[in-house]
């Protein structure tokens, strides 16, 4: 199998080649990137040229402050209309199509029927915390979990979730006894919804996020198994990012999906190759900063961005909840369009007195790792001031994960992508107080890009039109003192919480 997949890349490249010559027509590749807010399916040819996409919206549904979830039928379908709609689009060109890759939302779980395809639970996001109650009585054990995942102890990873379906769900208990029940990433359940030839596997980006696996072995750990209480026969099978999936109806066609990863994992070879001397940050719902090597400080987390056959690539990574997902809380208190007045806002016209956010939204994670505080302001400001000292919170929220990926690296820049990186602001507050040039990309899917590039198989031809636009690094002692007294809040706000 992996040797058609060889098969494949060559033909790709060979493909490719010809383009000069117009010898024959050039291939083009789907990227699947199913997402918090859309699911999206983008056409590129074999340098990353953009040729078409589709966009089909799916519903989040909330409950309380911990319970975040959609509808794993919605999630499959809006994959379908958007892969219907761009095949429309392209017309006669959908015969080019000549291989898919997918990304989905990490740490997001479902469980389903392995005899009917039937989803026997929601999708639980990577944004749920319901089972925070297990995840406190194994504290004890947080420091082995962390050693062998490379993750912190959190109810957003996927193996408390995958528990709370196998206590709380009548469903999945009854296909358990009846050895039918599949469960596993949102990944798994997509290939298994999608394919043919309904495969039952997960790449090493979606796995690692159920804190069910281990890095070194590139497989399920029974000790995990056992804290968690999730049955590791009942998981899926592990396999590499590259892989021969199954094949996906197209147009008429059935074309291989070869490439799976999670959305984050994708976003940094947007650009192609992973550069080690670069954080790449992709700033949407949450924030997300990567960097090859790193010394491994306890509160960054160790990823695998990519494995096949013959190579793996770590990163070293912090996770903010609330970037995006901060402006949308605030919006729900104030009386503006929190976004617009946050990418109208310039350092020219920032206040230099504003309050302080405690920026809790979704729990703090890295690298402070704590969901039991709630957001709060910490002082007065008016509904200008209050964007103002939210977006400042994710920038500082960047910056101390910053400081802690430089241990022992010496990155040279900031490469931003994602909706919320074209926040001049957040883009100058970054530059200002990590000392790095933040340079900010033109490409609007990151995510996509670096599926198709990905698929393309590391190919040197790959030359998506992109430009970056540069922060250079400006001191501002106002910002500097309320970094400061922000660190102590934040300080404050966990020890208090403690």
């Amino acid at each position: 199998m992996e040797e058609n997949l060889n098969w494949l890349v060559r033909e790709l490249h060979a493909l490719a080649g010809e383009l000069a010559g117009e010898q024959a027509p050039a291939p083009v590749l789907l990227a699947i990137d199913q997402g918090g807010h859309a699911s999206r399916v983008i056409a590129f040819d074999t340098r990353g040229m953009h040729l078409a996409e589709s966009f089909t919206p799916i519903s989040t549904f909330r409950s309380g402050n911990d319970r975040v979830e959609h509808d794993p039928r919605e999630l499959t379908e809006s994959i379908r209309t958007a892969l219907d709609d761009i095949a429309e689009t392209l017309g006669s060109d959908a015969s080019r199509v000549a291989a898919v890759g997918l990304a989905t939302q990490r740490s997001s779980i479902v469980c389903w029927d392995r005899r009917s395809g039937k989803a026997l639970s929601p999708v639980l996001s990577w944004q749920d915390r319901r089972n925070a109650p297990l995840v406190e009585r194994l504290a004890s054990h947080k420091e082995a979990i962390r050693e062998r995942t490379g993750l912190v102890l959190s109810p957003h990873y996927g193996a408390s979730k995958l528990r709370w379906c196998l206590d709380e769900l009548p469903a999945v208990r009854k296909a358990r006894e009846d050895r039918r029940l599949a469960l596993g990433p949102l990944a798994s359940y997509l290939l298994y919804s999608l394919l043919e030839e309904r495969p039952y596997c997960v790449d090493p980006a979606n796995a690692s996020r159920t804190q069910l696996w281990d890095p070194q072995t590139r497989n399920w750990a029974s000790q995990l198994g056992e804290w968690f209480g999730v049955a590791l026969e009942l998981l899926p099978a592990c396999v590499h990012t590259r892989h021969s999936y199954g094949h996906l109806e197209f147009a008429g066609r059935c074309v291989p999906l070869i490439v799976c990863t999670g959305d984050q994992s994708a976003a940094p070879f947007a650009s192609g190759a992973i550069d080690s001397d670069t954080i790449y940050l992709n700033v949407g719902t949450g924030a997300f900063l990567q960097q090859s090597g790193g010394c491994g400080d306890p509160r960054l987390l160790r990823s695998v961005a990519y494995s096949d056959e013959e190579r793996t690539i770590a990163m070293q990574e912090a996770t903010i909840n609330g970037a995006a997902a901060a402006l949308d809380w605030l919006n729900e208190r104030v009386g503006i369009d929190t976004h617009r007045a946050a990418l109208a806002l310039a350092r020219a016209k920032a206040a230099r007195s504003v309050p302080l956010f405690v920026n809790a939204v979704g729990g703090i994670a890295a690298p402070y790792w704590r969901a039991d505080i709630e957001p709060r302001f910490v002082g007065e400001g008016t509904e200008a001031q209050q964007v103002q000292a939210v977006v400042e919170s994710i920038a500082f929220l960047i910056c101390a994960n910053i400081e802690l990926m430089r241990a022992g690296t010496s990155p040279h820049r900031v490469l931003a992508t994602g909706g919320l990186s074209s926040s001049d602001y957040l883009c100058e507050c970054i530059a200002s107080l990590s000392g790095l040039p933040v340079e900010r990309s033109s490409l609007k899917e990151a995510t996509a890009l670096g599926i198709a590039y990905l698929v393309v198989g590391h190919g040197a031809e790959w030359r998506p039109p992109v430009t970056f636009e540069t922060f250079p690094p400006a001191a501002d002692a106002s910002l500097a003192e309320r970094y400061r007294r922000w660190r102590e809040a934040m300080d404050a706000a966990v020890g208090a919480g403690a």
